[in-house]
């Protein structure tokens, strides 16, 4: 019997179709391929298997943690921080690979296998750290107009965290403050200045938060804003130029006093020195009419020269010297007082002229 060329090729290809079928019936899928969860929690991965079959391990950076056998089930972990379970209790073909308590030195690759055809799946497994926030300082008193600065410390993350601020619950502009941050070990360690204008009495609130933590952690303070003192500087300067201009008027106020009191003196000493030359001069005036009409008893006769006050007699009368000049006592206008009197001589010389004299006796 010949078998054709043509018997072949359908053979050929219904083989190829078997193949496939049982390459695809041995397949299997690891979900998900890349997972971030948080340092403390548990990371679930599953593995979906097409087929029979009947051993599968879990590798965790290289280090097998956990094997997988049918019918039952059972597994076995290397630690005691693995487990595994089906997805559904009557489906064998989806297991649950579960890390629990995960830290930081579990990052990396996780691989699963199964034992036949099937080969091995790898995924990424990624752990954050959440850490703390503290502002520095704690609560703040400042002066109305002041500009504060907060301090926001954020410790211990992985990765970078974002560092965020709020006001009485709102969201502060980006442009306010300023994030550095820092390695420090296998941490990261995050700092943020914030500055501002004081108004009012604020809450201060400071937030640092990575992809996988629901709640930022925060750390808030409360700011009081007490009145602005007034400035006295304008109002010093004011007085103490009114004081200095008023100091100056009362400087030339008192100058210009003083000096109108000098005068004021200098005009009443030249008004008594007036009044009592005037006084005088009433007096010599009043004297010289009531000598009018009276007999001079001490008129002496041509030929006496002078009378010396040596030369009057007890009676009033001047003794003769021989000369051609002659003196006569004022006997009216004498003023007697106790023992003695006051005497008036007029002498007259030789060309005329008439002399005036006053003696006084005791």
């Amino acid at each position: 019997m010949t078998v054709s060329w043509k018997s072949w090729s359908n053979l050929f290809c219904i083989c190829l179709l078997l193949f496939a079928a049982e390459a695809l019936a041995q397949d299997f899928h690891l979900a998900p391929v890349n997972l971030t969860v948080l340092q403390g929690t548990s990371a679930l991965f599953r593995a979906k298997v097409t087929g029979k079959w009947e051993v599968m391990t879990w590798t965790v950076g290289k280090l097998l943690v956990l094997t997988v056998s049918l019918p039952n089930g059972n597994s076995t972990s290397f630690p005691g921080q693995y487990s595994s379970r089906f997805c559904s209790s009557a489906d064998t073909s989806c297991v649950e690979f579960i890390i629990h308590n995960v830290n930081r030195n579990q990052s990396g690759s996780v691989d699963c296998a199964v034992q036949g055809d099937y080969g091995q799946r790898t995924a990424q497994l990624n752990v954050q750290e959440s850490g703390t926030v503290s502002i520095m300082g704690g609560n703040l008193t400042v002066e109305q107009d002041q500009q504060v600065e907060f301090q926001c410390v954020a410790t211990a993350w992985f990765p970078i965290p974002t560092v965020s601020w709020n006001q009485n619950g709102q969201a502060v502009n980006s442009s306010l403050y300023n994030t550095t941050s820092m390695a420090d070990g296998d941490s990261i360690n995050s700092t943020s200045v914030l500055k501002f204008q004081a108004v009012s009495n604020t809450t201060v609130e400071c937030q640092a938060t990575v992809s996988e933590l629901k709640d930022p952690q925060s750390s808030s303070v409360f700011l009081v804003v007490v009145p602005k003192p007034p400035d006295w500087t304008v109002l010093i300067a004011v007085v103490v130029s009114f004081g200095s201009l008023a100091l100056l008027v009362l400087l030339i106020i008192g100058i210009i006093f003083c000096y109108k009191r000098r005068k004021e003196k200098q005009r009443n000493y030249q008004d008594e020195m007036s009044k009592r030359v005037r006084t005088q001069s009433q007096s010599v005036a009043s004297a010289a009419g009531q000598k009018q009409g009276q007999v001079n008893a001490g008129y002496v006769a041509d030929g006496r020269t002078s009378v010396a006050p040596s030369d009057v007699t007890d009676s009033g009368f001047g003794q003769v010297n021989g000369s051609n000049s002659y003196e006569m006592p004022d006997v009216v206008n004498s003023n007697q007082a106790g023992n003695g009197y006051n005497s008036t001589y007029n002498t007259v010389d030789d060309s005329g002229f008439r002399k005036h004299r006053h003696v006084t006796i005791v």
